[in-house]
Formats: structure tokens, C-alpha cells, sequence
């Protein structure tokens, strides 16, 4: 991982994106679908905290596109986004409103990127700052629809590569924001903008793209910064470009095993730091390197070609490095955008493509019941296209159907998923495919069959599943996969000096009977107990896990909650291996 940026840490929010663009000015109401970016986009990084207008230097340097950086909290703890966190920029129609309106006129558009440095290092990022994973998903869908996006971005980078909390809120949320546009015929594209090794990602970078793939957040495109890697060595910039996006093709692959070879490559972008970057002479990406990386990322069809940033794009400052206003190279201005301007549209024009979602995401049922949810589709680029719905991975006992079994993009089908007498109780995930020609994308329903009444099971005891579903947890809760008691996964709880960071399951069970709850614990005070019908609890504080047991008889109704919290102001407390016997 990088070190700090130290040139634009001292701009109050910095850092690297990538993307691409989608904007018409929306109302804030938004149902309007804005029109997708092109499968090839250049999308220089423009940097929102200075006084220049982003259309002005667009008609400068000849980009159409923008990626605007960047938008984050205005102070630690808080669910407001702002430009630059500064709340003389809040996200308004009449902040960069008129500059995005003239931009599209001719042609181009603009993505906002969430996070940088500055953010990232500060705890000002949106969901690091913000502990309510709904909070951060009205922020997404505000900034959505005050400038109608077709994508926005996600720069993480420093300490919010390490805050798994924040990690998984973010996914969390960029999931609710991707059921709600799907559900509205809304395209929106999400982007990662992440550091890099020269081989690809370090495994703090994987770690988000696999809190993704946990929690259902589609990620269009991973964007690498090709820069910064001060590791000490003297670098061919180019060379470097290409292994670094290489050794993330193969990451990728392992992470969609589904794609093929183009859908790889066309999920990953790279953004480069014209001159010399914050490290120093050592790597310094030339002119030369330009013309290299353009040749090769047309032959290859990447998704995103960007650089840090349009105010660089000059020779103004020689042999200064990591400047925000300048390159530090013999350039003539504009140079890096002319290269670059080729590539948006790439490869002929926009194929045809389009995105599946379900919402809700999952669902409980007991033996004999049935559920049902909506599978959205959408038109992500090209024209509508005619897509077979097919729904697998239904247990035994479990049957599910799609109603139409088939729509054009944009369209919607009802999913009905019925459970049998004799329908295993456990937690199953069913994917949910569209398939149109040679392109095929999936979402996940999670279905809960609970325990048959009165045989008092409790489902997704160790959360193996890799999700909460059908505990729910007070925000923050989360499936983590460390510290564990057995098996892959337990849950995390969050406590707050508000909340006590509670998850819980509701069961109905035998009346009048006597039941056991057990279970496994770590953190301090760490309580574990059932209300409803019963109600009995114990609590312990524990630097390791220890082992509870909760002795309870049922009223008349069979019905208990069982819950597991920490306590207010306190630290997190993880659970696993629950069971009620």
C-alpha cells in the first residue's frame, strides 16, 4: 500500500479515482434514466476542490468526460455528503449543476467519485464516517439523482482499506442502491478506484472486491492506480501499467469465474499520474508512456483509461514532483488528454448489455410457505434486448419460477419461490440468471427455510451462509470472517453510545417447553438471551471465545426472539455456533 500523497494531503481532500461518466441534470426526484457511459471511456480526473470550472477545462483539454473528485463527509461521524466535504458545497443542482448541464451539451459527462486520500486517511470517507448502512445509501441515491449518474465511484485507499466495518457498510449500501435503481429502470454503474502493486491488487484491495461479492454489490469496473508505489524501486511506467492490470485480469477471474476473457478486461480501468508523481523522479510516467498505454489499452478493451489529474496536464513546473497543477515534465499542454481522447468508445460502438437484480434480496419461509420478490432488468448500454430469466440452486423441496419467464431489458418479472412440507430447514442462495445471446449476468436471492413449527431450529447458526439473512442486526452488524469459532464465518455486532449493536432471529417453537440456547462469544459484555414468550439471558466479557448457555421454557405461543448485543460505548462482540436444543 502507497503512502500518503503528501502534495495533495495538503489540499484538505485528494487522492486518485477512476471512472467514467453518466450525468443529465436531474430534479432530485429521479426517475429518469440518465444515458450510460460509452464500454471505452477516458475520464481524466478533475480535481473539485480548486476554483477552475470543470467545463471550462474540458473544452481546454479536449475531454469529454470527467471523473469529479471527490465527495465525502464534512466531519468524522457524519452521513451528509458534500463536495470536498465542505458544506458551501452541498450536493445541489446549483454546484456544478450549470458546468455538468454544458458538458453533456456537447456530448460528454461526469462522474462524481465518493472517498479520496484526504477522506480516506481522515475518516470523512462517506461509509467510514457513517455507521447507518441506509444513511449511506440515501447519500449514493441523492448524489444519483440531483445530477442524474449512470456511475459512481468508490475511492479507497489508506485507513479505509482497513476499516472492515466501513467496508462492508459501503457494499451493503451500494446493494440497496442497486436493487432501488434496478426497481426504478435506472442504470447505474459502480466503480472501485484502488491502489495497486505492480502485480495487481494487495490483498487489502482484494478484500473489498470479496466484501462486494458477500453482500451482492455488483462492481462494474475495478480502476487501479498505476502510481505511487514506493517501493523503492526505479520504474518503467508503462511496463508497470500492464503487469500491475494483468496480475488484477487474473484476481478478477478467480473473483467471476462466469465472465469471459472481453468481460474481464472490460471490467478494469486504469488511471495514471502524468510526469512525476508524489514518490519523485523514480516514477515518472513520460509521454512516451502514454502513447504505450493507449496502444494497449485499445488492444485489449479495458473499460476506463483516466490520470490524476487535468490541472497537471502541463509542463509548467519541471522536475517537481506530485503537484497538483502541473507535471513536472517538458510537455506541451494538454498533451496526456489528447493521447488519451481516442479512446472513449473504443471498440467500434456501444454493444448491447443490460443488468439483473432482485429486491428484496432475500427472504424466510416456513415448510409449506411461499415468497416472492421482483427481478428488475435494466439496459446498461446499447439497445434493449430480449432476456431468458432462469432461477437455480433451490434445494431439495424448494421450487422457484420466474414469471415472465422472459422480458426485454428494462422490464421486470415476479420471482415465486415455494417451500414443501418436507423442505429441509437451512439457509440457501438461489442465483438468479438473464441470459440474452452470448451475455449472461446473475444476482443472488437468499432463501431462509426456517425450522418446521415447533421443531425449535435455529437457521444460520454459524453464519456460514456468508450473510446475516434471517438474523438482522442494528446497523453495523455484519458476517465477518475473522475472528471465527469454527467454520468460515461469525457475526460482528456494533455497539454505539447509542445502541447496544444487537442482531437477532425470531423462532416459533414448541409451546410450554423447555429449550436450551448455546452458543459461542467473544468481546466484552457480550449478552445472549431470548424475550418473547421466554426470557432469560447470561452475559460474559472474554478476550477469546467462550461458550454460553441460556436454559428457558416457552409460554404459550412458542414464539421467542433470540438475540445476542454488546453493551452502549463498549467494543465490538462476536458470535458464532448458535443453537436452541
Amino acid at each position: 500500500m502507497r503512502r500518503p500523497r503528501s502534495a495533495r494531503a495538503l489540499l484538505a481532500t485528494l487522492a486518485t479515482v477512476a471512472a467514467s461518466a453518466g450525468l443529465v441534470i436531474g430534479t432530485g426526484t429521479g426517475a429518469q434514466a440518465a444515458t450510460p457511459l460509452p464500454a471505452h471511456v477516458f475520464a481524466p480526473y478533475f480535481e473539485a476542490y480548486s476554483s477552475d470550472s470543470p467545463a471550462d477545462l474540458a473544452q481546454k483539454s479536449g475531454a469529454k468526460y470527467l471523473t469529479m473528485a471527490f465527495v465525502q463527509s464534512d466531519a468524522k461521524g457524519s452521513c451528509t455528503p458534500y463536495w470536498n466535504g465542505r458544506t458551501g458545497q452541498p450536493i445541489s443542482s446549483s454546484v456544478f449543476g450549470a458546468d455538468i448541464a454544458t458538458i453533456r451539451s456537447r456530448g460528454g459527462d461526469v462522474i462524481p467519485s465518493f472517498g479520496g486520500y484526504a477522506a480516506d486517511n481522515g475518516g470523512t470517507e462517506i461509509a467510514d464516517s457513517c455507521t447507518s448502512v441506509d444513511s449511506i445509501a440515501a447519500a449514493y441515491e441523492k448524489v444519483i439523482t440531483t445530477y442524474d449518474l449512470s456511475r459512481l465511484d468508490m475511492d479507497i485507499e489508506d485507513n479505509s482499506l482497513t476499516d472492515k466495518a466501513g467496508i462492508d457498510r459501503r457494499n451493503q449500501a451500494i446493494k440497496k442502491v442497486q436493487d432501488w435503481a434496478a426497481a426504478g429502470g435506472r442504470s447505474v454503474q459502480i466503480s472501485y478506484t484502488l491502489p495497486t502493486t505492480t502485480n495487481g491488487l494487495a490483498s487489502s484491495g482484494l478484500a473489498v472486491l470479496q466484501s462486494a461479492n458477500t453482500y451482492g454489490a455488483k462492481v462494474d469496473v475495478v480502476n487501479i492506480m498505476t502510481f505511487d508505489y514506493y517501493d523503492g524501486a526505479t520504474h518503467n511506467m508503462a511496463n508497470d501499467t500492464q503487469s500491475a492490470a494483468t496480475g488484477l485480469y487474473g484476481q478478477l477471474a478467480s473473483l467471476y469465474p462466469s465472465k469471459t476473457p472481453a468481460q474481464l478486461w472490460g471490467t478494469i480501468g486504469v488511471t495514471e499520474m502524468p510526469g512525476i508523481d508524489d514518490y519523485g523522479a523514480a516514477e515518472t510516467f513520460t509521454t512516451a508512456d502514454a502513447t504505450a498505454v493507449y496502444d494497449w489499452a485499445v488492444a485489449k478493451g479495458i473499460n476506463t483509461l483516466s490520470f490524476w489529474a487535468l490541472q497537471r496536464d502541463n509542463g509548467g513546473c519541471p522536475g517537481t514532483g506530485g503537484s497538483d497543477t502541473c507535471s513536472g515534465i517538458a510537455q506541451d499542454p494538454w498533451y496526456f488528454s489528447h493521447t488519451f481522447e481516442p479512446f472513449t468508445g473504443g471498440g467500434g460502438p456501444v454493444s448491447d448489455d443490460f443488468s439483473v437484480a432482485v429486491a428484496p434480496g432475500s427472504a424466510s419461509v416456513a415448510p409449506g410457505g411461499s415468497t416472492t420478490a421482483t427481478v428488475s432488468t435494466a439496459v446498461t448500454s446499447g439497445d434493449a434486448k430480449t432476456v431468458a430469466l432462469t432461477a437455480t440452486g433451490a434445494p431439495a423441496g424448494v421450487t422457484a419460477s420466474l414469471s415472465p419467464s422472459s422480458v426485454t431489458a428494462g422490464g421486470s418479472a415476479r420471482l415465486t419461490v415455494s417451500a414443501s412440507a418436507s423442505a429441509a430447514p437451512g439457509t440457501y442462495p438461489l442465483t438468479i440468471t438473464g441470459s440474452a445471446g452470448a451475455l449472461a449476468h446473475s444476482t443472488t436471492f437468499t432463501l431462509t427455510v426456517s425450522g418446521p413449527g415447533g421443531g425449535g431450529t435455529l437457521v444460520n447458526g454459524g453464519f456460514e451462509s456468508g450473510s446475516l439473512a434471517p438474523w438482522t442486526c442494528e446497523s453495523g452488524g455484519a458476517v465477518v470472517s475473522s475472528p471465527t469459532h469454527g467454520g468460515s464465518y461469525a457475526v460482528k455486532t456494533a455497539p454505539t453510545s447509542s445502541q447496544t449493536g444487537e442482531c437477532t432471529q425470531t423462532l416459533t417453537l414448541k409451546p410450554n417447553t423447555a429449550y436450551t440456547l448455546s452458543g459461542w462469544v467473544q468481546g466484552d459484555y457480550a449478552y445472549l438471551g431470548v424475550r418473547g414468550s421466554a426470557s432469560a439471558s447470561t452475559w460474559t466479557s472474554s478476550a477469546g471465545w467462550a461458550r454460553l448457555t441460556v436454559p428457558f421454557t416457552t409460554g404459550a405461543s412458542g414464539t421467542v426472539t433470540v438475540y445476542l448485543h454488546g453493551w452502549y460505548g463498549q467494543s465490538a462482540v462476536y458470535g458464532d455456533d448458535f443453537s436452541v436444543a
